[in-house]
């Protein structure tokens, strides 16, 4: 579904000049077989993110290890296989059955960290690179997942800070720490008594974490946060949730896949004193989803296949890439960016400052839509970019405080997510 957005986002006269093709990864989505470990793995009401007792940590620490072991003893014959490297192969298969000498790759987030590896594995095929996005190559995995609990903590202050700029319309306080705390008092509230029956404080960080990746959902967040507080109506939030969070059996395949291909890639701590200490650490600073993160990737902690060393990407034998990167992006924070830009020897890096969203080109903004249809015409890099300089575009306006049409967030994030999605 990728190649169509692409395909349909850039100028017709650009696109003409390209065939673009989107494929799904093994083990995604029309790729056989598609994973599904642990059918129902994520259905409400979950225990509570963050534990607060020791039984209820070994509680979610078992039922992560439940899902590694269903994994294995699934799919255990395709577990070894599932990872970066082979999917990058894979791609110089596509390559070859289309009999293209070399390819033109535009990757969004995890599909920024396959197209370096691709590129690092046969960078003779790579004509022109495009990464939004990107991935830290140097944390994959588990330091980037730590890495993703600030920046998201970070964009969720963002979010109170326009709900209480907006006071006059959600009626949750002027004080961005106000409506920080009422969000919390919200959560406590669905750890006692979940909305409807199924939105606990687990449900509820799922819900409103697409907010990190794309600020368009923030109205129709912000009106099912304030509909609970004022109007104690908790089928507002139970429907937010449902657009936003649920997880359908395509979910339950995307983050069998996510697993599978994390664990496998790199080491992950197989003490869990580590995770213990590494996530309340991070926790005490940024509470949003830490915990929530952790149980997400906690399969890896007991996964059943050895993992392999990371690529160490980087390639001084391709032609120059362009890198784009928001400043405040939660999902694959800035710092990615500069650190690709720097293993990419001479390729030319466009920040987009202020910008919080995840995925942010042929989103709206012209000025970095011209730099990539320049680039993707005759591969020109933007002025003051490359060499370890960068080029500059100011993000988007904030969204305006008017009732939002409503849309499902995994419509918008399967595109922009990448191949495989990154989250946290």
């Amino acid at each position: 579904s990728m190649a169509g957005f692409v395909a349909s986002a850039l100028p017709a006269k650009l696109a003409a000049q390209y065939d673009v093709i989107g494929f799904d990864p093994r083990g995604v989505g029309k790729s056989t077989p598609a994973l599904n470990c642990l059918p129902k793995y994520f259905t409400p009401v979950r225990p509570d993110s963050v534990p607060d007792s020791y039984a209820a940590e070994r509680t979610a620490r078992n039922r992560a290890a439940s899902f590694a072991a269903a994994c294995g003893e699934k799919h255990g014959d395709l577990l070894p296989y599932m990872d970066t490297v082979s999917a990058a192969k894979d791609l110089d298969v596509i390559r070859r059955a289309l009999g293209a000498r070399q390819i033109n790759y535009f990757g969004y987030s995890y599909g920024t960290y396959l197209g370096a590896v691709y590129a690092k594995l046969f960078p003779e095929r790579v004509r022109r690179l495009v990464l939004d996005s990107v991935v830290d190559p140097d944390g994959v995995w588990y330091e980037d997942n730590l890495a993703q609990d600030h920046a998201f903590d970070a964009r969720h202050k963002a979010f109170a800070a326009w709900v209480a700029k907006n006071d006059a319309t959600y009626r949750l306080g002027k004080d961005p720490a106000r409506v920080e705390a009422a969000w919390y008092g919200m959560r406590d509230a669905v750890k006692k008594h979940p909305a409807a029956g199924r939105v606990g404080p687990g449900e509820l960080e799922d819900t409103f974490l697409p907010g990190g990746y794309y600020d368009g959902y923030w109205p129709r967040l912000a009106e099912a946060f304030a509909a609970y507080v004022n109007d104690k109506d908790q089928e507002a939030l139970a429907t937010a949730y449902d657009d936003f969070a649920a997880v359908d059996q395509a979910g339950e395949n995307g983050y069998s896949v996510y697993t599978a291909v994390q664990c496998r890639d790199a080491g992950w701590p197989r003490s869990w004193s580590t995770w213990r200490d590494d996530t309340w650490q991070a926790h005490r600073k940024s509470p949003f989803m830490t915990w929530n993160n952790t149980w997400y990737n906690a399969p890896c902690a007991t996964w059943p296949v050895e993992p392999l060393e990371p690529v160490q990407v980087g390639n001084d034998a391709i032609p120059p890439a362009l890198i784009f990167q928001a400043t405040d992006d939660a999902a694959t924070p800035y710092e990615g960016g500069v650190t690709m830009s720097r293993r990419l020897e001479g390729s030319g890096l466009v920040v987009e400052q202020g910008g919080g969203n995840h995925g942010i080109t042929l989103s709206g903004n012209g000025c970095l839509d011209a730099h990539l249809v320049r680039y993707l015409t005759d591969g020109s890099l933007p002025a003051g970019s490359g060499s370890g300089g960068e080029a500059v575009c100011d993000a988007l306006p904030e969204p305006k405080a008017a009732p939002a049409a409503k849309a499902k967030a995994n419509t918008r994030g399967s595109a922009l997510h990448g191949l495989l999605g990154f989250r946290g």
